[in-house]
């Protein structure tokens, strides 16, 4: 590639994204619905090496299509394929506890306290669910709605997060 097709591209990388979109309607002829800065550079960026150098040959293409047409294609590679061996048996030896705890949540045996209309909330977080007055609760949320009569996000009910700003 010579340096006029080169700079053509480092100016392309620069780009906002409305004038990647008219970039990609003059190079390719039509418009195009995605938005995603990065995939409209790089396809502007092949199509221009395309139109310069030639594109991929017809064998190529036939083995591409006949990739793509395969059923048993994996979306997602197998647990532990981007990382060594030492850390693939690391990966393995991991014991899985089922659901993901949320690391908004303090240990386990902590207790939450929260004042309600004059009576005071009083929680104990267990390894899994929650302690409410003798008995046992799979979600802040669900105490937050025995306590009020209404629906609450328990997180929120107990002051371990904030509401989102939007």
């Amino acid at each position: 590639m010579d340096m006029a097709h080169i700079q053509r591209i480092e100016e392309l990388r620069r780009l906002s994204v409305p004038a990647l979109k008219r970039e990609y309607k003059e190079v390719f002829g039509q418009e195009t619905r995605s938005s995603h800065k990065q995939y409209l550079f790089r396809r502007i960026a092949w199509q221009l090496q395309v139109q310069l150098e030639g594109g991929l040959s017809e064998r190529a293409v036939d083995r591409a299509i006949q990739i793509a047409d395969d059923a048993d294609l994996r979306s997602v590679g197998p647990k532990g394929f981007w990382s060594w061996p030492e850390q693939a048996q690391k990966i393995q030896s991991i014991p899985h506890s089922g659901a993901h705890r949320d690391g908004r949540l303090p240990k386990p045996g902590t207790m939450l306290t929260r004042r309600h209309k004059g009576r005071d909330v009083v929680v104990q977080v267990l390894e899994e669910g929650f302690e409410y007055q003798s008995r046992h609760y799979g979600s802040l949320s669900a105490i937050a709605l025995v306590v009020t009569g209404t629906r609450w996000n328990g997180l929120l009910f107990f002051g371990l997060t904030e509401r989102r700003r939007g």
